[in-house]
């Protein structure tokens, strides 16, 4: 078989593979709509007239002997389609969005969210993504959207400037990152951090996001007659730059800007291609100091960020409650310049 003809039905297979997607993407289109429709119908009636549970219990029943392959559509269903319906109906924005997503990770999300802010942004990580249930359920137990709400490092502003906020909501490198998902002994050192993010990769890339495409641990360059070692490097396809990782046991320390700032002088010069952006520096540490990662930041223009890690799931009540201080001092300011202006 010539190399011609190889190439050919590889691109018989992508052709396949895409309508296949496609039409998986088509059907389920119309599934949700059929929830969506059906959700609204029961809704209307519910406030229109005397229907309850009696006339639920007869619809279920209709159901099954009309359309008995049909499934979902039992009492706990139908009440599902309802408040799904009443959820969105009155966001203009996000109501076309569910339909984009399947109707497993559409209930995930309306049963273990709160605002609608959180559901959209999840709704929209699933299609940026593609996130399966387990992965989703993973990320909203991890209360990523409020880690992500609560991240603001000086590494995001060099980065919004080359992605923007129309790939939102993957724009941003996290300050605090959860590893709950590692096996790591009680005293662990950097060696075993780093071999177990390793022996975890697929998790660790969900948490650190899907546009990062792994390259290599212990990533050697050499300045001068000297060789030196990145713990792990990774390339971000939506930054369009490398990403360095320095893995750190113990609290963050002023001397690792330096060292991070080296390393990412020496891939800009030595790895890093005409068309790609600027390497970015991440310094994953147990712990941080706020004032003392301001300090050794304010007088460095290196695209570096400091977040910290944790090995258990942080309690989403304490994150939660973390943003909705953030949220009333902002307004408290707000208020204040308005009355000012005043």
């Amino acid at each position: 078989m010539k190399d011609n003809d190889l190439l050919n039905f590889n691109e018989i297979a992508k052709m396949i593979e895409t309508r296949r997607n496609n039409a998986y993407r088509k059907v389920n289109e119309e599934l949700i709509a059929l929830y969506w429709d059906f959700g609204q119908y029961i809704s209307e009636k519910v406030q229109d007239s005397n229907w309850g549970d009696k006339i639920i219990d007869k619809l279920v029943e209709f159901m099954k002997r009309e359309y008995p392959t049909m499934k979902g559509f039992t009492k706990r269903g139908i009440y599902r389609m309802k408040q799904f319906y009443e959820t969105y109906k009155d966001y203009e924005f996000v109501s076309p969005l569910v339909t984009q997503i399947s109707w497993t990770n559409n209930i995930t999300i309306l049963s273990s969210t709160k605002s609608m802010e959180e559901k959209e942004f999840y709704i929209m990580m699933c299609i940026k993504n593609n996130y399966s249930k387990r992965e989703l359920e993973r990320q909203i137990s991890s209360g990523y959207f409020y880690r992500y709400m609560l991240s603001n490092g000086k590494a995001n502003e060099s980065i919004e400037k080359v992605v923007g906020e129309e790939d939102y909501p993957n724009t941003k490198l996290l300050d605090t990152y959860s590893l709950e998902f590692l096996d790591l002994p009680n005293n662990y050192s950097e060696k075993d951090l780093k071999k177990s993010i390793i022996s975890n990769m697929k998790d660790f890339i969900l948490e650190i996001g899907k546009d990062f495409t792994y390259v290599g641990e212990e990533y050697r360059i050499q300045v001068g007659d000297e060789d030196f070692y990145i713990d792990l490097l990774f390339y971000n396809r939506t930054l369009n730059c490398l990403v360095a990782f320095e893995l750190k046991t113990e609290k963050f320390k002023p001397e690792y800007i330096s060292k991070m700032d080296f390393y990412l002088e020496a891939l800009d010069r030595q790895e890093k291609k005409k068309n790609e952006n600027p390497s970015v520096g991440i310094i994953l540490c147990a712990g941080k100091n706020e004032q003392v990662v301001e300090y050794a930041m304010s007088r460095s223009m290196s695209p570096t960020m400091v977040s910290q890690y944790t090995l258990n799931l942080i309690d989403k009540k304490l994150l939660e409650n973390k943003l909705k201080e953030i949220k009333q001092i902002l307004e408290e300011n707000d208020n204040e310049e308005n009355i000012c202006k005043d």
